[in-house]
């Protein structure tokens, strides 16, 4: 063969190769959020967006409902390359990078969203260099609702969930250990497994937002909903550093945009859906119990016992104190 003809094959090797690249490129998100809920269709025109600017045959694929396993599993999934990505709350992202549960893992140390805005703002630029280190992109931040205590009997005060059985993340080890230290039982189990448990009995109590105790039904068997916000589910869609190096400067643009946008759509929409999730599943049946405020007190309480184990050991102290300054420096400020 030619010297020409040898060049020409290479050349026809070369792009025979780029076009099977091309064909393969694909872009798997995993989410526990609910087919067609908000946080899907947030991640599917997202999507679009993506598919539009890489062109070809891209390929973009949503796997909801957590059919890739819990936020631990996907983690993983995403470090052997299985996922690309993955809208996660601080349980799933906290594996990565430890410090980021201090958004979520304070119980009533937040009283307002402003206040959970202004201390992610605060930390955000830092927190994404921490998951960048780590091999991980922040695409958008987002929230879904207040933590509210689901339950199969009425409960106003921290004594009277000490009878009963609570769900509690399978991964969250340090969780269950301070849970039982103060005399109430945590059962480990993953978010799938949370509706046949508590319908069988094996769990009576569901640390739950109101939006995901509406979509899956818990509060059909968890019929008494205590009113008081203990603590905020905060989250983000994360991509893998590589797959985000093997995005076009036109794909990373693309995402770059539709999640921004898709953050500030999953915060402002998810806070709406927390009220509107609360008034459909009254109509249908659930109690909400008010604790008057004697009772808000011996809540008031249990946190403040909550704080010095948490502190060190479920969020870092130094990230502990930081979000403490801050939440100092706005209240100052609001007064």
């Amino acid at each position: 063969m030619s010297i020409l003809g040898k060049l020409a094959g290479l050349l026809l090797g070369c792009m025979l190769a780029l076009n099977a690249s091309a064909a393969d490129k694909q872009l798997r998100i995993g989410t526990l959020a609910t087919k067609n809920s908000l946080y899907h269709r947030q991640l599917m025109e997202l999507g679009e967006a993506w598919r539009t600017a890489q062109g070809g045959n891209a390929k973009y694929l949503v796997y909801p409902d957590g059919s890739q396993g819990g936020e631990t599993d996907m983690v993983r999934r995403m470090r052997i390359g299985q996922l690309q990505g993955g809208l996660l709350s601080v349980v799933g992202l906290r594996e990565i990078e430890p410090s980021i549960a201090a958004l979520q893992n304070m119980p009533l140390m937040f009283r307002s969203w402003e206040e959970v805005d202004y201390v992610r703002e605060k930390m955000r630029p830092a927190m994404e260099r921490k998951f960048l280190d780590k091999g991980f992109v922040v695409l958008a931040w987002g929230d879904a609702g207040w933590v509210r205590f689901f339950s199969k009997e009425p409960a106003v005060r921290p004594d009277d969930f000490r009878k009963m059985k609570f769900f509690a993340w399978g991964s969250e080890v340090e969780q269950q250990e301070i849970m039982t230290s103060l005399g109430y039982t945590p059962v480990p189990l993953e978010t799938a497994d949370i509706l046949p448990s508590i319908q069988t009995g094996m769990i009576n109590a569901v640390p739950s937002t109101p939006y995901f105790a509406l979509a899956t039904q818990v509060y059909t068997t968890a019929n008494n909903m205590l009113d008081l916000n203990w603590a905020p589910i905060v989250g983000a869609l994360i991509i893998t550093k590589k797959a985000w190096d093997e995005l076009s400067p036109e794909g990373q643009a693309a995402v770059r945009e539709a999640g921004a946008r898709a953050g500030v759509q999953l915060r402002a929409k998810a806070r709406q859906e927390v009220d509107d999730a609360v008034e459909a599943m009254k109509k249908r049946g659930l109690t909400v119990n008010k604790p008057n405020a004697e009772q808000v007190k011996e809540w008031n309480d249990l946190a403040d016992k909550l704080y010095p184990k948490i502190r060190g050991k479920m969020v870092p102290a130094d990230t502990f104190d930081e979000v403490l300054g801050y939440l100092k420096a706005y209240r100052a400020g609001k007064k």
